[in-house]
């Protein structure tokens, strides 16, 4: 594991998974080894040595360990016998509890929040992506700060006025975080207007955007280097892509759009990594279409879906100004009897794909050419011959229907988006335009 988020060293690989099952979530015996192998594989992509993996059915959560007495124990006996040195619990953990379970098992503990965040720090790779990793992990260690500072004394001095020694380090560390985050807040809010700035630009060329989401390992990143001939970051682990990618998408007929590959959703994502991810995602935000991409292999697949469609109401992606989504099947391959199918409108249809071998990949670009052209408009240009740049100005931003050569004009029927129409429809009447 690497040291942002902890202070671990490259020894402690040897790790045990923790997953408390809570009576009041009834998730059924299926979710819950199901939820368990996610848990386990994001240890695994942790680059720790999972020995074992531990399974606790509990009643109500201990203010103090979340666990009980009696499993705390059989935690420490296991903790011992493999000499394992880093606990990881499936479930947020409170400060004070995550600093009592460490004391009684003598071994590191990580709980959720704090895997996912050290995760994000070992993939992410862009400057942004770095920031946003960092901010997120500052917010999560405000509150654990006390657990660094126990041994020094903390009783106030005889005025009253004066903290003691660990409580003037604590505040200190305090501030120290307080300032580092108010300065990533800001260099974040110079890629949230660069982003706009990037965006303005593409709308200003008529260039919708089409966004990849779906649940993490789901084939997003597979499907984008299909599509895009592209070279991003594949594997089959969790949170492979982290930094986010836009490629342009020549389409048949001359049609462009820009493609965003986006990171994957989890079951409870952290509301730090939500929040501080958020100038990422608002190419998810700002998208004129949504392919939802799910895994139609996995059983859990509604559960997934469900999870994504939570993550996209955080952002916001909710009512009448919302992008419409479209569901992409994913693994066919591995799912007999899914089948694309198309619908009176865009959303209505689901396409039925394998990123792994193209199979109903052509259907996909061919939806993604109906959706582009539904909104386009049909002109009849009558051009001078001299008139070259406006030719070349509907072969690079249109689809070029038909050419005709006359003795006076050259006659010229092209399907162009509404941005660019206005460009021709104010040359005084030359130009005949149809929906």
């Amino acid at each position: 594991m690497s040291s942002q988020l902890y202070d671990t060293e490259d020894e402690l690989d040897i790790a045990i998974s923790v997953h408390p099952e809570f009576a009041t979530q009834r998730l059924g015996d299926y979710a819950w080894e199901s939820r368990a192998e996610e848990f386990d594989r994001l240890v695994e992509t942790s680059n720790c040595d999972l020995s074992r993996s531990l399974r606790f059915k509990v009643r109500r959560a201990m203010a103090g360990t979340l666990l009980g007495q009696g499993q705390v124990e059989d935690i420490r006996q296991q903790v011992e016998a493999i000499e394992a040195v880093v606990v990881f619990v499936d479930h947020p953990l409170s400060p004070i509890q995550q600093r009592n379970l460490e004391e009684a098992l003598n071994a590191k503990v990580v709980d959720r929040t704090g895997l996912i965040l050290e995760i994000f720090a070992a993939r992410a790779r862009t400057r942004e992506g770095v920031m946003q990793v960092e901010l997120a992990s500052l917010n999560y260690q405000m509150g654990r700060l006390v657990r660094s500072w126990t041994h020094l004394e903390r009783q106030r001095g005889g005025v009253g006025l004066m903290g003691g020694p660990g409580e003037t380090q604590i505040e200190l560390d305090r501030r120290m975080i307080r300032d580092k985050i108010l300065s990533l807040q800001k260099d974040l809010d110079k890629v949230r207007r660069m982003r706009a700035t990037q965006r303005a630009g593409r709308q200003r060329k008529a260039i919708p955007t089409v966004a990849l989401v779906g649940y993490t390992n789901a084939g997003k990143s597979t499907l984008f280097n299909l599509l895009t001939q592209s070279g991003v970051y594949v594997a089959d682990q969790l949170f492979a892509t982290l930094d986010p990618t836009l490629r342009k998408l020549e389409l048949p007929g001359g049609l462009q759009l820009m493609l965003s590959d986006t990171v994957g959703f989890v079951q409870e994502l952290p509301h730090e990594l939500v929040d501080a991810f958020r100038a990422t995602l608002e190419e998810v935000i700002e998208a004129d279409l949504i392919l939802h991409v799910r895994d139609a292999s996995d059983p859990m697949i509604s559960r997934q879906g469900q999870v994504v469609s939570e993550t996209l109401e955080q952002l916001g992606l909710v009512g009448d100004f919302a992008p419409s989504i479209v569901e992409v099947m994913n693994k066919k391959d591995l799912a007999p009897g899914i089948e694309s199918f198309r619908g009176e409108s865009i959303v209505d249809s689901r396409m039925a794909i394998s990123a792994a071998s193209g199979e109903g990949v052509d259907e996909l670009v061919h939806l993604l050419c109906d959706w582009l052209t539904a909104e386009m408009h049909e002109m009849h240009l009558k051009l001078e011959h001299g008139d070259g740049r406006s030719l070349a100005f509907c072969h690079q931003h249109g689809t070029v229907i038909s050419i005709h050569h006359g003795d006076e004009y050259v006659d010229v029927v092209v399907l162009l988006n509404p941005a660019d129409v206005g460009r021709f429809v104010e040359k005084e009447g030359l130009h005949q335009l149809r929906k």
